[in-house]
């Protein structure tokens, strides 16, 4: 964790002792945050990620069903920006149509990974209705801590029924690291930390009723957000979220993904 990040986390605990909020709880808060990056248009750093326009897909390899998002350069990423076992090098390749899938479920096609030096065409996806998302560029990165959104913090603390006092409390914390400077940046697409999301957790979602407080509960995570904005009128603060185990992310198995589409 940076410096700037330990300065929160240390200003985090002060703020919640102020508050008279509960230091087993305020802990536990600090415990689950994950590192994530977010990623924005302008500025004059390094290309981190290129959003929208036509995949660069390696020779022979099918077209993904749904429409190119974004490539992240997994080289641009610093060590430990993630808690995910990303790959060094390469591109990271999301697809994602507009339809809500809110339920969501296992997508083969969602993520391709393109290791580095693989020869790559682009390849303009055979979707005659849509055009392509409008194309442009991420430059401006963030590496911070990810909180959990006080519910899913709730749930995941308490069990399945937390009471009214526990929800408040989740609110609580959530309010005392925002207040700190543990809210998000503005940014058009998340690698790893924990989602946000304007109706339901997509992490919880995609763990099985066997899972959900079980020792495999943790092996699922966040791997990226899409805030779509304008590119899709037809969706009210649309996003779009992909979610995988971490054993499938060491395994390269981005075949396993599950897809997430909503919106507010």
């Amino acid at each position: 964790m940076t410096d700037e990040n330990m300065d929160r986390v240390n200003n985090f605990r002060a703020e919640a002792a102020s508050l008279g909020l509960p230091s087993e709880e305020v802990e536990e808060w600090i415990r689950v945050l994950r590192p994530a990056v977010y990623l924005a248009e302008g500025g004059d750093g390094p290309l981190v990620a290129r959003v929208g326009g036509h995949p660069l897909l390696p020779h022979g390899v099918p077209r993904p069903s749904e429409l190119f998002v974004a490539s992240v350069d997994l080289a641009a990423l610093p060590p430990g920006a993630t808690s995910l076992p990303l790959p060094a090098d390469g591109h990271l390749l999301l697809f994602s149509g507009t339809e809500v899938q809110d339920i969501g479920g296992e997508v083969s096609d969602a993520v391709l990974y393109v290791a580095a030096g693989t020869p790559v065409t682009s390849a303009p996806l055979a979707h005659s209705w849509r055009e392509p998302y409008r194309p442009r560029e991420l430059r401006t990165f963030w590496h911070r801590p990810s909180a959990q959104m006080p519910e899913s913090f709730a749930l995941d603390r308490w069990g399945d029924f937390p009471g009214d006092e526990q929800f408040e409390l989740a609110d609580e914390l959530s309010d005392a690291w925002a207040h700190v400077g543990g809210y998000r940046p503005s940014w058009a697409l998340q690698i790893g930390g924990h989602p946000v999301s304007p109706q339901n957790d997509p992490v919880h979602y995609a763990r099985g009723p066997q899972e959900v407080h079980g020792e495999d509960a943790d092996d699922w995570a966040l791997l990226a957000t899409w805030r779509c904005g304008d590119d899709v009128t037809e969706l009210d603060s649309g996003v779009a979220h992909w979610v995988i185990r971490r054993r499938d992310v060491a395994a390269r198995r981005f075949d396993r993904v599950h897809r997430y589409v909503e919106m507010a």
